[in-house]
């Protein structure tokens, strides 16, 4: 069994970035619990309650060695992926030439992100974070058509897919940071020392740019790139 926990950056049509992501973090279910437990570790190691929640928006100069050690520990668990699917341009969308509102791209987003993880050999919990009261509703539509995908008729590979709240979970809130290091590093951002660092940290870590899509192959950090011209 494998879980997926999923977020998002920049997702509303008309924000302050021009840019999309989402984003799915990926591991077998038997180290969930392992991993959650060193992120409370850390969180205490750093003076910090284990309910705490991590936030991209939070950080900062003072909690950066904190941070930074998450994105390590990130980099130094095994079978722990990440898989960013990326909008180069929001302004460049044409919704009316493919009968379509933002709600409905958005779901296909989420739909073309999860295809690239998801193994029609293993079973998947997939997890995304409550949004609003329409975050149910989504997901049954995104099961649906994963489901559709993979003639998974009988639920076997798509066990379920989970509106759940991402202060109750330690992994939903890394993958919070993972792809809001991703983003700040996409929209050329420099107001932050902290932020440049962990997006600095991150391209070491990972030997790459950050804004270029990646090998089909390559799990760790798995980009897409997807320019809308």
């Amino acid at each position: 069994m494998i879980n997926i926990y999923c977020d998002e950056s920049c997702h509303l049509e008309k924000d302050k970035s021009n840019i999309m992501l989402i984003g799915g973090l990926w591991c077998e279910e038997g180290k969930i619990k392992e991993i959650s437990e060193k992120i409370k570790a850390i969180k205490i190691k750093h003076g910090i309650k284990p309910n705490f929640e991590i936030k991209w928006v939070k950080v900062s100069n003072n909690k950066i060695e904190f941070y930074s050690e998450l994105l390590k520990l990130f980099f130094d668990e095994e079978g722990v992926n990440l898989r960013c699917l990326i909008v180069s341009d929001k302004s460049k969308l044409r919704h009316n030439d493919f009968g379509q509102d933002h709600n409905l791209f958005y779901d296909k987003i989420y739909y073309l992100m999860l295809c690239n993880v998801i193994d029609s050999k293993e079973s998947y919990n997939i997890y995304v974070d409550i949004k609003d009261t329409h975050t149910n509703e989504k997901c049954n539509v995104l099961k649906k058509y994963l489901r559709n995908t993979y003639r998974d008729y009988n639920g076997e590979i798509i066990r379920k897919i989970q509106p759940v709240n991402s202060s109750e979970i330690q992994l939903m809130q890394l993958v919070d940071i993972l792809i809001g290091v991703i983003a700040y590093a996409n929209r050329g951002l420099s107001g932050s020392e902290a932020k440049l660092r962990l997006v600095t940290e991150m391209k070491q870590y990972s030997g790459l740019q950050l804004n270029h899509t990646t090998s089909f192959n390559y799990k760790k950090v798995n980009i897409f790139l997807w320019d809308p011209s």
